[in-house]
C-alpha cells in the first residue's frame, strides 16, 4: 500500500482522475486528489503541499500538464515524497514558464480554444473543449468536463519555476505522442533525467495510470 497525491492541469479539476483514483484505490492505495485554487503557481503549490502533509509516510506526488510544474515545486525539500509521476507533465529548470516551454517546443492542441481575458483569466471555449483537450473521450464526458472546468489565471502560466524537485527524486514519466491520442494508450518511460519535456504541452485530461 502507498500513498498518491494527484494534480491536476489548467483548466480542469480533480475530477479527472476519477478512473485513475478507482484503480490505485482497487490496488490498495491511499488517493488524493488536489483541487488547485488556480489563482497563482504559489498558491498552487502551497495546496499541493498540504495534501501531501495530510498522509502519513512516503508520497508519491503525480502531475498532469501544468500540474507537472505545481509537483516539482511542490516536492522541493519536502522529504515525504519519495518519487514524481509527470503525466505528459511540465518539468522546468528554475526560471522557466510554460510559455518558454511551448515555445520550444510543438504547438499545444487547442491552444486556439483558449479565451484569455482582461482580468488575467483564462477558460477553453465550451464548444471547442472535446476536441483541444478531450478528443479521446465519450461526448458526454467531454461535455462535463467542459461544464466543470475551472479557470486558470495567467499568474499560473507565466510564473517562473522554482529549482526542480525532479533533479533529485526519482521520476516516472508519461508521455503520448500525436499518434497515441487513443483510449488507452501511452508511453511509459523511468528516465534518469528529463526526456521530452517540450511535448508535455499536449494536454489529455483523463491521463492513463503508470503501471
Amino acid at each position: 500500500m502507498g500513498n498518491v497525491v494527484l494534480v491536476h492541469g489548467a483548466w480542469s479539476d480533480g475530477s479527472v482522475w476519477q478512473e485513475v483514483i478507482g484503480d490505485l484505490h482497487e490496488r490498495g492505495h491511499r488517493v488524493l486528489a488536489v483541487q488547485l485554487p488556480m489563482t497563482s503557481l504559489a498558491d498552487d503549490v502551497a495546496w499541493t503541499r498540504r495534501h501531501i502533509a495530510a498522509l502519513t509516510g512516503p508520497v508519491t506526488v503525480v502531475g498532469h500538464s501544468y500540474g507537472g510544474t505545481v509537483i516539482s515545486a511542490a516536492a522541493l525539500d519536502n522529504p515525504q515524497v519519495s518519487s514524481l509521476v509527470f503525466v505528459a507533465g511540465y518539468a522546468p529548470d528554475e526560471g522557466e514558464t510554460i510559455p518558454m516551454l511551448s515555445d520550444k517546443g510543438a504547438e499545444m492542441p487547442g491552444r486556439a480554444a483558449i479565451r484569455f481575458h482582461p482580468d488575467g483569466w483564462s477558460t477553453v471555449d465550451p464548444e471547442m473543449f472535446a476536441d483541444a483537450l478531450a478528443h479521446d473521450l465519450p461526448p458526454r464526458l467531454a461535455r462535463i468536463l467542459a461544464a466543470v472546468q475551472k479557470p486558470t489565471h495567467a499568474a499560473c502560466l507565466t510564473a517562473p519555476a522554482p529549482a526542480g524537485a525532479w533533479h533529485d527524486l526519482p521520476c516516472g514519466y508519461v508521455l503520448s505522442t500525436d499518434e497515441d491520442f487513443r483510449p488507452g494508450t501511452a508511453t511509459v518511460v523511468r528516465p534518469a533525467r528529463r526526456r521530452g519535456r517540450h511535448r508535455a504541452a499536449q494536454q489529455s485530461p483523463l491521463p492513463p495510470v503508470a503501471p
